[in-house]
């Protein structure tokens, strides 16, 4: 049975773990052994994006019978979706922006929250609405560590966790910033592992990931 409201997360979404796979599901049915098999590998924060229909029937499942998983949304981009995925079970949000309503959805939702940014007056705008806590999308693209680096010291209070591009090799440069708490990434869900069902392979590569620290 799916609770009415998911339960408070503790901890800082940040601060759960290095990396936070970025999860897209085609079948609903595959989301309860990938949720377990990236725990078993010390992931627990998994992070559901709203890209298929599946993703709201994974994110319940998630939050229903994997109780070790910290299961969230991501792709959050209206307060329609702030709505259903908290009803859903969603314990965290992630957008890949955010809007003045959005936010207002996400700041009244009563679970925390990653708002998207790729600029320096976006940080600045929701340091003024005293959000300290971001999503740094899309990281490559946007500039990468360079440009994580130089907010590092006119913006300290910001706190990123950068998506988009991020690999195995690259996420050690990113966590090793002082001004990054954990990265997004989806090279531990690969597709074909997904679609054959290897749930050893990605608990293996969710390991790998787990053991990357913060730098």
């Amino acid at each position: 049975m799916t609770s009415s409201a998911p339960a408070p997360v503790s901890a800082s979404v940040l601060d759960l773990a290095p990396v936070v796979p970025v999860v897209v599901l085609e079948d609903a049915a595959d989301a309860v052994p990938l949720a377990r098999a990236l725990v078993a590998g010390g992931l627990p924060a998994i992070e559901v994006t709203l890209r298929t229909a599946a993703a709201l029937d994974a994110i319940r499942a998630i939050a229903s019978e994997v109780p070790g998983a910290v299961v969230g949304a991501g792709t959050v981009i209206s307060p329609a979706h702030v709505t259903e995925t908290v009803a859903a079970g969603a314990r965290f949000l992630v957008s890949p922006g955010w809007t003045d309503a959005l936010l207002d959805a996400m700041t009244a939702s009563g679970v925390p929250f990653l708002p998207g940014v790729s600029t320096t007056s976006e940080v600045v705008a929701l340091l003024e609405r005293g959000i300290t806590e971001m999503k740094f999308f899309p990281a490559e693209a946007a500039g990468g560590t360079a440009y994580l680096k130089a907010l590092s010291s006119p913006l300290p209070r910001a706190r990123f966790c950068p998506t988009g591009g991020i690999s195995l090799a690259s996420a050690p440069s990113y966590l090793a910033l002082p001004n990054v708490g954990c990265v997004g990434g989806s090279w531990m869900v690969p597709g074909d592992a997904v679609a054959a069902k290897d749930w050893e392979r990605v608990e293996r590569l969710a390991a790998e990931a787990s053991a990357l620290g913060r730098g």
